[in-house]
């Protein structure tokens, strides 16, 4: 496979959504081991689907599926985003207080003696997913996560259509 291969028109949006989702996990693992901000649980939720999609991306760009796969791969990366995306508005949600978060974003106060309830504080996650531990301009990651995912996402879903369409001339002229 040669770098020219890698960049064809077919393939470069596999290639983008590689890089962004790399980027995006990145920067998280930045933040956590450089800078010192512990994730809380709905903030490692958010990492699943860039993992996801770093994986269907690199299996368009290693196995060159037909257009069929690679728009399917490219739709799923796109619902990937959107999964992603869902879990960021929550998250956001639970920051703001509109509503409250999974039992594993804090302690529950169900513990019926002293042992248990040092057994639950022990347990409990380091950070708690209703604070925001960073901002921008007002904005938390998961707000920016959000933005990102909606993005990516757009992109993927047309990068599909685009391939599902396109395929579909191929097997028009090749008939």
């Amino acid at each position: 496979m040669n770098a020219v291969d890698t960049l064809s028109a077919p393939r470069l949006p596999a290639l983008l959504l590689l890089l962004a989702s790399a980027g995006s996990l990145l920067a998280a693992f930045f933040f956590q081991y450089v800078i010192g901000l512990q994730p809380c649980v709905l903030c490692i939720w958010q990492r699943w689907p860039y993992a996801a999609v770093i994986v269907m991306a690199g299996l368009i760009l290693l196995i060159k599926p037909g257009p069929r796969a690679r728009a399917a791969l490219l739709a799923l990366c796109g619902v990937a985003f959107l999964i992603g995306g869902g879990i960021a508005v929550f998250h956001v949600g639970v920051e703001q207080h509109w509503w409250t978060g999974t039992p594993g974003c804090g302690v529950p106060a169900s513990a019926t003696s002293v042992d248990a309830l040092r057994a639950q504080i022990m347990a409990a996650p380091v950070v708690r997913c209703d604070q925001v531990a960073w901002s921008l301009f007002g904005v938390s990651m998961a707000g920016y996560n959000i933005l990102i995912s909606l993005a990516l996402a757009v992109m993927a879903l047309a990068a599909a259509a685009r391939a599902a369409i396109g395929g579909a001339g191929e097997r028009l002229r090749s008939a």
